[in-house]
């Protein structure tokens, strides 16, 4: 682990590990190493959405709690796609003067691309799932309360 701190930073790394272990913010320590704030910043909301999924495998999907909790995977997990794609479509000159002043790195090639267009789909996917996911606990809420047998 701490060999990957050290030495040149590449894109292809950086986007899988968003791809990969985004969630837990392995990307932005591997960029900017284990005190980033933001790094630490992903790891909690991850695993709030993780119990909120628990919580409905649990409990069935009457548990509200894991209405809120659930989202905030979703939109951790968007996130953390959403960055992947940016890491991997930055030009390498810009990567380069941000991330490795001193030398240059491996330039992008097919392995990035695979990483961004992964990234991609897989970030609309957890995106869609996640409005239609808290669109209709939001309307299952809204009609329970509005019956007469309330």
């Amino acid at each position: 682990m701490i060999h990957l701190l050290e030495g040149p930073k590449t894109k292809l790394a950086a986007t899988w590990i968003a791809l990969v272990g985004g969630a837990l913010g392995l990307h932005r320590f591997y960029l900017f190493g284990p005190r980033d704030r933001w790094g630490w910043a992903f790891p909690a909301p991850s695993l709030l959405g993780l119990y909120g999924v628990w919580r409905m495998h649990e409990f069935g999907q009457d548990d509200q709690l894991a209405w809120v909790l659930i989202p905030i995977l979703g939109l951790v997990l968007t996130v953390a796609m959403a960055t992947a794609i940016v890491y991997g479509l930055t030009p390498d000159d810009r990567w380069n003067d941000q991330f490795n002043p001193h030398g240059a790195a491996a330039p992008t090639d097919w392995r990035t691309v695979t990483g961004v267009a992964v990234a991609l789909l897989t970030g609309a996917a957890i995106l869609m799932a996640t409005i239609v996911f808290t669109a209709e606990r939001y309307f299952e809420f809204e009609v329970q309360e509005q019956s007469p047998g309330r």
